[in-house]
């Protein structure tokens, strides 16, 4: 059987990586709170998505990817910090990432609900 890759994990951890490197850029011009913050933040959603996919319960998995979006808003948070500081760098990558990976958990969290409404 051909395991299907799992959008959602893969993208979480590109982005992740992403954040990584970022978060060096900010460390490099001396940013280190908000590198701190981001780095936290952003590598927390990642993890919350691996968690998820060994969730004991569907409600369980629904919970998980619900921490993992409350991480991707804060990570929004510093984004935009670092968008409007004339003194800090920013990537447009990086918000669009963050949209993208918002959209997804977004509807696996609704079509999750879902189901979950179905088979109870």
């Amino acid at each position: 059987m051909v395991k299907r890759e799992n959008i959602i994990v893969t993208k979480s951890v590109d982005f992740a990586l992403m954040i990584i490197d970022f978060c060096e850029v900010l460390e490099n011009r001396k940013k280190y709170v908000v590198a701190n913050q981001l780095l936290k933040t952003g590598t927390s959603i990642g993890a919350n998505i691996h968690e998820a996919q060994n969730a004991e319960s569907r409600a369980d998995f629904i919970h998980k990817v619900k921490i993992a979006l409350k991480e991707l808003e804060e990570v929004k948070y510093w984004l935009t910090l670092c968008e409007r500081a004339e003194s800090y760098p920013f990537e447009t990558s990086l918000k669009e990432n963050v949209n993208e990976l918002g959209l997804i958990m977004y509807k696996i969290i609704s079509t999750s609900k879902r189901n979950l409404k179905k088979h109870n």
